[in-house]
């Protein structure tokens, strides 16, 4: 029989890093590699709902790499086991993909409100969770090491699915809606 989903081992609140050493499943490190894993999920669901080529294998790009983020994070750097890692092209990467969408977006001129296509709302919806990872990272690594470039690669991604939302928008027709801090009320409400 292969393996199993459910171990019970982590019943008592406890879960095992990369290296089998046991921690609290609120451990900062726990809290920071679930969170990128939160984005990723997002992501996943994004793609769900497009059908754009470019936007799909970059989105797909990002997912691999946000893997390694999590491997990387959850391996102890006391442990001596080499984990995935993220390297400058990564981030090399994401750049040229922002740039790359906002030829077709155009530059943002204006804050505007998340929303619009189902992707682009849920495109939104990752770049917020991983806003909230890198906000863990630097609480994680206030006490304990974290690869810069995965720190950097997560700051970077949440710009990139940013300009990936306004893209999905675009390609689907859909106009940003620009942030109105004098907007009026519905009329018939």
């Amino acid at each position: 029989m292969g393996s199993r989903i459910y171990t019970r081992r982590g019943d008592q609140g406890h879960t095992s890093l990369v290296d089998d050493s046991r921690v609290r499943k609120d451990t900062a490190r726990v809290r920071a590699y679930g969170t990128v894993d939160e984005a990723n999920s997002w992501i996943g669901l994004a793609r769900s709902c497009q059908s754009d080529p470019l936007l799909d294998g970059c989105l797909e790009f990002a997912q691999h790499r946000f893997f390694n983020c999590s491997s990387n994070l959850a391996t102890p750097p006391s442990s001596g086991i080499e984990p995935p890692r993220i390297a400058q092209p990564d981030i090399d990467f994401l750049e040229r993909a922002i740039d790359r969408f906002e030829n077709t977006t155009g530059p943002l001129a204006h804050f505007i409100l998340p929303g619009g296509c189902a992707c682009a709302g849920f495109l939104h919806v990752a770049r917020t969770v991983c806003r909230r990872a890198e906000r863990l990272l630097v609480t994680l690594s206030a006490t304990e090491h974290v690869d810069p470039l995965v720190q950097k690669f997560v700051n970077r991604a949440s710009d990139f699915l940013f300009a990936a939302a306004r893209y999905a928008n675009a390609v689907s027709g859909r106009s940003d809606v620009a942030w109105d801090t004098e907007r009026t009320p519905p009329r018939d409400v």
